[in-house]
């Protein structure tokens, strides 16, 4: 196990009881990614932590795969779904840079509040493209903390040696759309609620002739 995935087993129970900070941003969020689903999709989410996103998606798409390597994060998630009788989503401890899937093997993939939490958001973008289908996308919210908040690749590192808070990466939304376009996914579409906020972006992989 991992320091990463230690730190979120141990805030896993606090985590799940936390409300969610921007209920109008996030409900936004929530109705332009199901413009983006349907009954026939598969769909993979990374990072899904206690599962509500990927429980809130369910009834719009054929299957989810929701992944996050926080055995804790996803004992809860699936008590969730047990409870909420939902059965088309399989929840699993795993990383992306782990995971076995064959290439072209989703239509989404979904990864919100986590491409700053990797240790090589690149790696991770070049394996999204693999996993998608032709045509397929990628839909993430991502804090961009190079954007506003420079000083927090001085300050981050210092806070997680000490163990209060996990890895987090900075760089800029103009980075990121840099990273998606050399990877195959150009961004379709730019929404951030305001200055400062997670920047949420739709990328979509190229149809192949």
């Amino acid at each position: 196990m991992t320091d990463t995935s230690k730190f979120w087993d141990r805030i896993a129970e606090r985590y799940a009881k936390q409300p969610i900070a921007d209920q109008e941003s996030y409900q936004k969020k929530v109705q332009i990614t199901r413009e983006y689903l349907s009954h026939e999709i598969e769909a993979l989410e990374f990072g899904c932590g206690t599962g509500s996103t990927a429980l809130l998606h369910a009834p719009y798409v054929k299957h989810i795969l929701a992944i996050d390597i926080s055995a804790k994060m996803i004992e809860i998630a699936q008590s969730k779904a047990t409870a909420a009788d939902v059965t088309n989503i399989t929840f699993r401890q795993a990383a992306i840079e782990d995971l076995v899937t064959l290439d072209h093997s989703y239509d989404v993939v979904m990864g919100f509040s986590i491409l700053h939490l990797l240790a090589d958001k690149d790696a991770v973008i070049a394996r999204v493209h693999k996993m998608l289908k032709p045509g397929g996308v990628f839909i993430t919210s991502t804090a961009c903390l190079g954007d506003t908040m420079k000083f927090m690749a001085i300050i981050l590192p210092v806070g997680r040696f000490l163990g209060l808070i996990p890895m987090v990466r900075v760089f800029t939304s103009k980075e990121l759309e840099d990273s998606l376009a050399r990877a195959g996914l150009p961004v379709e579409s730019h929404w951030q609620p305001a200055k400062g906020k997670a920047v949420f972006l739709i990328a979509r992989k190229a149809v192949q002739a």
